[in-house]
């Protein structure tokens, strides 16, 4: 028995060393960051540019894969089945790992089962008008709300959608009842609202920033605590009476919860180092985004905060998802 509990204690030890020197020596191969929605969009756009950062910084190639459907939920969901190696990254969204928990059942605990990296992309919500609607502030926006209740409707990327839930939070802060009208995507949302269809919408600002400038719609705020670079000249909600409305779209890199430690860290460290450089902040910056607070305590305490903002708000709304 003695030399079965020593044979036991030998093993155990060997594997130990050999986690120990993987760990050290990773990477040894080509890192892959899979990408839960189709190619184009703001989570692909800031995955991409990551990704080139970490590269720089790990030595090695960082692939980026496409895997769309059901909002982002499918490729979350299969992504715990990887090996928890540190070679395959997650793209951790604000859908998948706060608003749709809250509104159905998934396979996932999105603060247990995944360790934060870092956000890779930030970048806040706009509310925008028909550009013949005659409001040009928020103060005037509510008014007119107010003068009609149940008649201005507000466009949405989809029920359940961040911009949907954006548009129940300004309607408790600001107190007026409005029409919410889903779309499948913004880019439907958006012709509606240029051929005046629908009154406003909420849409993520580097995507509406253009129409915006372009006078094809007006903007009334942002809904972030300070200005967003691609409309520096819209106010915040804060500033037009409104600072309970906040909303952004947001991504980032996790992991594996069962990923060793010391993986865990190095890729912690080499992605706040990549995002440091200037060169990193300024592609996003040319796109209207930010990587937020660079390392991993903000983007971890982003998931708890918008978790449980955003389940608040579909509980009081009674929003359930299919």
């Amino acid at each position: 028995m003695a030399s079965v509990a020593k044979l036991v204690l030998i093993v155990a030890a060997l594997a130990i060393t050999a986690h120990g020197a993987a760990a050290e020596d990773y990477p040894t191969r080509a890192i892959r960051v899979s990408v839960p929605y189709g190619p184009g969009g703001p989570s692909d756009t800031g995955a991409r540019i990551a990704a080139e950062a970490l590269s720089r910084q790990l030595g090695k190639p960082v692939i980026v894969e496409n895997h769309g459907g059901g909002g982002g939920l499918n490729a979350t969901e299969s992504y715990l089945k990887e090996a928890p190696d540190g070679y395959t990254i997650l793209v951790g969204s604000i859908g998948p790992l706060t608003i749709i928990p809250a509104g159905k059942k998934v396979s996932y605990d999105p603060v247990k089962d995944f360790v934060p990296i870092g956000t890779v992309w930030r970048s806040a919500l706009t509310l925008a008008v028909r550009p013949n609607m005659g409001v040009k502030s928020m103060a005037e926006f509510v008014a007119f709300a107010k003068e009609h209740p149940g008649r201005v409707t507000i466009g949405s990327a989809g029920v359940g959608s961040v911009t949907h839930l954006a548009i129940e939070l300004l309607k408790r802060e600001a107190k007026i009842n409005v029409i919410h009208v889903p779309f499948r995507s913004s880019g439907q949302s958006m012709p509606a609202l240029m051929g005046g269809q629908i009154d406003a919408l909420f849409g993520d600002t580097p995507i509406i920033a253009p129409q915006i400038k372009a006078g094809k719609i007006g903007a009334l705020a942002v809904a972030s605590p300070k200005r967003e670079l691609a409309l520096p000249d819209v106010p915040t909600m804060a500033e037009a009476g409104f600072p309970g409305v906040e909303a952004a779209s947001w991504f980032g890199f996790v992991v594996l919860r069962q990923t060793p430690p010391a993986i865990v860290k190095r890729l912690q460290d080499a992605l706040a180092t990549g995002q440091k450089d200037p060169a990193y902040i300024a592609r996003l910056a040319a796109m209207g985004a930010s990587s937020g607070d660079v390392g991993p305590a903000s983007y971890a305490a982003l998931i708890k905060k918008d978790g449980a903002k955003w389940k608040a708000i579909m509980n009081d709304a009674g929003i359930k998802l299919e």
